[in-house]
């Protein structure tokens, strides 16, 4: 199994795990780097996994970027960058648009046929008379705040369907839910824009700071995982797409553990064996200083996607505070695993690029490797990773 992780600060690095069979260990190794316009904090493949895009950390302009991917992975040819307004935390593409948040702004781009990125059709603006900032108030943060990252838009992510977009926004304490105009027509200096906003959905704690929100399969359920207060909150969806109803929320750190220690990063779901139907929720944090370790955190999913338990089935410490990463991403089921998901996990405090291993019960390491340092001698801050 292949798969990209992007870094902060230096390249693409396309690498392949192999899973233990006939009795031989895992391996994870580097096939090759791919020299990066910039750093790329968030990576998006297109539905055919033929495009990858990306987040840009370029300057003098932050930026989103198109590659085209060739030989499985073993060629990723540079293809167009489009500037956006703040830097971009994360990207999201559907088959005719690429949609970009961070911080105070968001962007929509035309994807061209040839998959770069096309014209700008619209920009989203989180600021303007959308009330009180409560992340910026609380002045110096841990690791800076990364162009607004911290204090604003952090995720954006299409439903299922396609029809509803969710922006979670750290600083606004709250999920933006937006209408997709799917028409190529439709824009933002046409009659119709592209995004037409649903809802601003309030966080259920005044503290909580949505950083990403993952939808299930079915479209009905859409988890938010809140940076501040290390809970992943589930919220059901309307069939408008955009209609938001709180149901529960789990905290995703031990319970001797305090919120303030940490800020958690991510909410997946589990891929197999039926994809339709997850099994687990996967969740993570990182913790704010080198010598507090991260998170990742496992529940048990009912098949509508709602939690069969409000008590993990583990926690497992990661071997890092994992820096500004700590990121996982489950890899694509295969029966040959013998039951067991695999996650990438990424960290940037040392570089390490990690595979877990989850059986149903436990979490355990199963490889990891290093990116190494970059020409000038710093670590190559691993960031996130999308399997081919």
């Amino acid at each position: 199994m292949d798969l990209i992780c992007g870094s902060f600060n230096h390249d693409l690095y396309t690498l392949r795990f192999e899973p233990p069979s006939n009795g031989s260990d895992a391996k994870l190794s580097i096939i090759r780097p791919t020299p990066a316009i910039g750093g790329h904090s968030w990576l998006a493949l297109s539905k055919d996994k033929q495009f990858l895009y990306c987040t840009a950390w370029t300057s003098p302009r932050p930026s989103v970027a198109a590659y085209k991917i060739l030989s499985s992975g073993r060629e990723i040819k540079f293809l167009n960058a489009q500037p956006v307004s703040a830097q971009s935390g994360y990207v999201c593409v559907s088959d005719t648009h690429l949609y970009s948040a961070g911080g105070p702004t968001g962007e929509v781009f035309r994807i061209a046929r040839d998959g770069s990125i096309g014209e700008l059709v619209q920009e989203l603006d989180f600021v303007d008379s959308e009330g009180e900032n409560m992340s910026e108030q609380r002045g110096e943060v841990a690791h800076g705040d990364f162009g607004g990252l911290r204090h604003g838009a952090h995720s954006v992510d299409l439903s299922p369907d396609g029809r509803a977009l969710y922006i979670a926004d750290i600083g606004r304490n709250c999920i933006w839910t937006y209408t997709v105009n799917d028409s190529i027509a439709g824009g933002w200096s046409h009659e119709v824009p592209h995004l037409k906003l649903g809802s601003k959905q309030i966080s259920p704690r005044p503290h909580d700071g949505p950083r990403h929100t993952w939808p299930h399969p079915n479209g009905r359920i859409l988890y938010s995982l809140q940076e501040h207060s290390s809970m992943v909150d589930l919220f059901s969806v309307a069939d408008d797409g955009v209609t938001l109803t709180h149901l529960s929320g789990v905290r995703i750190i031990p319970d001797d553990k305090h919120e303030n220690e940490f800020w958690a990063d991510e909410v997946r779901l589990s891929t197999g064996p039926d994809r339709t139907k997850p099994m687990y929720m996967y969740a993570s944090t990182r913790g704010l200083k080198p010598e507090t370790k991260g998170y990742v955190a496992v529940f048990k999913l009912n098949e509508d996607g709602t939690l069969a338990s409000e008590h993990a089935l583990e926690i497992w410490e990661t071997p890092t505070s994992g820096g500004i990463a700590n990121a996982i991403e489950p890899a694509p089921w295969s029966v040959s695993t013998d039951g067991t998901e695999y996650l990438a996990m990424t960290d940037s405090e040392e570089g390490w690029v990690f595979i877990l291993g989850f059986d149903g019960k436990r979490i355990r390491e199963v490889q990891r490797i290093n990116l190494g340092r970059t020409d000038h001698g710093a670590i190559v801050k691993s960031a996130t990773a999308v399997w081919l």
